[in-house]
């Protein structure tokens, strides 16, 4: 059945992971070909006037999101992996996590000095990974010109660790 918007598609349930959190669930974006359609739709709208080379997107729904925006966009796509999972030379980068830390990376030669860039992902919630993929675009000599994501859980500020970057979402929960 087709719905009106992205954030129809959107399953929500409450108390998961604990008590008091509302889990956005994006899979059932995924298994709707509309949901589907509407969202990389909105994405690439998102794109629409924005001068890139390449799309950056972080493991794993990053990829989901950003691949068919690279091919509809007809720009080439950068996996950013956790450690230890991508085969060359790579460049890498730590970042906190609510309990305990975490570290990205990407091929050293997966950006090239003066490529813009767009970040592509399902969720902003903290912002910390984003950040550390903006960190290890730059210092191949990239520029992140933007970051689109599906949701947005706004109340948690992700958007404040984006260095002014401009960041849009197709979806934005004003709570955590």
């Amino acid at each position: 059945m087709k719905r009106e918007s992205v954030a129809d598609y959107v399953r929500s349930i409450p108390d998961f992971p604990e008590k008091g959190i509302i889990f956005r669930d994006v899979t059932t974006i995924l298994q709707d070909a509309d949901g589907l359609a509407m969202s990389i739709d909105a994405l690439a709208d998102m794109l629409k006037d924005i001068e890139f080379d390449v799309v950056v997107g972080p493991e794993s729904r990053g990829f989901i999101f950003g691949v068919p925006i690279a091919y509809k966009m007809h720009q080439g796509f950068v996996p950013v992996r956790k450690k230890g999972k991508l085969p060359c030379k790579t460049v890498s980068q730590s970042y906190e996590l609510e309990y305990g830390s975490a570290e990205i990376e990407m091929h050293a030669d997966a950006i090239l000095p003066g490529q813009k860039v767009v970040i592509v992902d399902d969720l902003i919630a903290t912002g910390g990974t984003i950040e550390a993929i903006i960190k290890l675009v730059e210092s191949l000599g990239g520029e992140v010109v933007k970051c689109c994501f599906v949701m947005e859980l706004a109340g948690l500020n992700g958007r404040e660790r984006l260095k002014g970057i401009p960041t849009e979402s197709v979806i934005v929960y004003k709570g955590k």
